[in-house]
C-alpha cells in the first residue's frame, strides 16, 4: 500500500492485510455487533436505564421485538456473519457496538466498564477472523478523561481502528467545550471517529411509522453534525477522522441553508471562519440511502473520495444489496466507494484472494 495509506490508519499502525475476492475490495464500514456481557452489567447495576426509542408506537416496538429476535445471533455473535457476507459479496466488515451500547447514561465507572467490556468482546470477534473483520470500540464520554484513555486502549492494546460515538451525550452537544479533549485525542492518534444515532431525542411527533428511525435517525446526525459544524469543532480539528452513518443524514442535501445563514447571520459566524458546506466536506460519509439518484448526488456534491459502503448489517433498514447499489457508478468511483475509502480509513491492505499478494 502507499505511504498515504499508512499515514491514514496512523504513524505507529502497520496496515491490516484482508482478504479480497472480487475485482475490487469490498468493506462494510457500518454494521454492529452486541455484547451480551456489557449489557447484562448494565442491567445489573442500573434500574430502568432510559430507554431512547421510547417514543416508538406499540406497533413498532412489536415489529422491534421479532425483529431482535431473528437476528438476535447475528447481532451477537460472528458464527453467521461470514455466510452473510459472501453472500452479499463483502469482503471485510468494520464491526461497530450495537449503538443501544453507548451506556452515557450511566455512573462513570460503571460506564468505563461496561465499555471495556464492548471492547474486548469487539477484539475477541475480530481475533476469530483478522483478515475478514475489524473493529471499532466505545467510550465513557460521560467522563471525558475515562473515554481518552479507553480510546488510547483500544488502539494500542485491541488494535481497534475506530470509536463509535453517538450524537449525543445524555442530552449534552458533542461540540461543548468539554469534550474537545477527546477530539484533540482521536485526532492525535489518527483514528476514525464514526457517528452514529439511535432514535431522535425530541421524537413524539415521531411515534407512528417507525419515523423515530425513518426520520429521527437521519435528523439527529444532522442536528449532531451541525453543532459540530457551528460551533468550531471541525475547525478546530481540521485532521479528524470523523464518518456519519445513513449518508450523513440531511445536510448533505440542503448545505445551501446553512451556508446562507453563515453569509446573512453574525451568530452563524461566531466559531467558525468559512461557509458550513467546507466544514461538512472534511468529514465522510457512508452510502447508506438506498436509492441510486440520490447515491449519484452524493458523489457529485460530497466527492467520491469522502464516501464509503455501509450495510448497517444485520438490522432490518439496511442495504440488502451493496454491491448491486453501487454497480452503475463508474470503475474508479466504485472501487472507492467499495472499500478503497474505508480501507485508507481504517488502515487496510488487500490481499489477493488468488494470489496472497497485497
Amino acid at each position: 500500500m502507499s505511504g498515504d495509506h499508512l499515514c491514514a490508519c496512523g504513524p505507529e499502525r502497520a496496515p491490516i492485510p484482508v482478504a479480497q475476492r472480487g475485482r475490487h475490495l469490498v468493506v462494510d464500514l457500518h454494521c454492529h455487533m452486541n455484547i451480551a456481557a456489557a449489557e447484562a452489567l448494565i442491567r445489573a447495576e442500573v434500574e430502568n436505564p432510559p430507554n431512547p426509542l421510547a417514543f416508538m408506537s406499540a406497533a413498532s416496538m412489536a415489529t422491534n421485538a421479532k425483529l431482535f429476535a431473528a437476528i438476535g445471533r447475528k447481532l451477537n455473535g460472528i458464527d453467521e456473519r461470514l455466510a452473510d457476507m459472501d453472500r452479499l459479496g463483502v469482503d471485510v466488515q468494520a464491526i461497530s457496538p450495537s449503538p443501544g451500547q453507548y451506556y452515557y447514561f450511566a455512573p462513570d465507572e460503571l460506564g468505563r466498564d461496561a465499555a471495556r467490556m464492548v471492547n474486548d468482546g469487539i477484539a475477541a470477534a475480530v481475533a476469530q477472523h483478522p483478515d475478514r473483520l475489524v473493529g471499532m470500540g466505545t467510550v465513557p464520554l460521560q467522563n471525558v478523561e475515562m473515554a481518552v484513555r479507553e480510546m488510547r486502549r483500544c488502539v494500542g492494546d485491541l488494535g481497534l481502528r475506530g470509536i463509535e460515538i453517538g450524537t449525543n451525550v445524555a442530552g449534552r452537544e458533542l461540540a461543548e467545550d468539554a469534550f474537545r479533549p477527546f477530539f484533540a485525542a482521536a485526532e492525535e492518534l489518527g483514528v476514525l471517529l464514526f457517528l452514529h444515532p439511535l432514535g431522535f431525542t425530541h421524537g413524539a411527533r415521531l411515534a407512528e411509522h417507525y419515523l423515530d428511525n425513518i426520520i429521527g435517525n437521519p435528523l439527529e446526525s444532522s442536528i449532531a453534525l451541525s453543532h459540530l459544524i457551528f460551533g468550531g469543532v471541525l475547525e478546530q480539528h481540521s485532521r479528524l477522522k470523523l464518518c456519519v452513518a445513513h449518508g450523513g443524514g440531511y445536510l448533505p442535501a440542503y448545505w445551501g441553508r446553512m451556508d446562507h445563514a453563515y453569509r446573512a447571520r453574525d451568530d452563524c459566524r461566531r466559531f467558525i471562519t468559512r461557509e458550513p458546506s467546507s466544514y461538512l466536506r472534511q468529514v465522510w460519509l457512508d452510502t447508506l440511502v438506498f436509492d441510486r439518484d440520490q447515491l449519484d448526488a452524493l458523489v457529485r456534491t460530497h466527492g467520491a473520495d469522502k464516501l464509503c459502503l455501509g450495510t448497517d448489517y444485520p438490522f432490518d433498514m439496511g442495504e440488502p444489496d451493496p454491491v448491486g447499489f453501487h454497480a452503475h457508478l463508474p470503475d474508479p468511483v466504485k472501487a472507492r466507494l467499495l472499500g478503497l475509502n474505508a480501507a485508507q480509513l481504517l488502515g487496510l491492505s488487500p490481499l489477493c484472494d488468488s494470489c496472497g499478494r497485497e
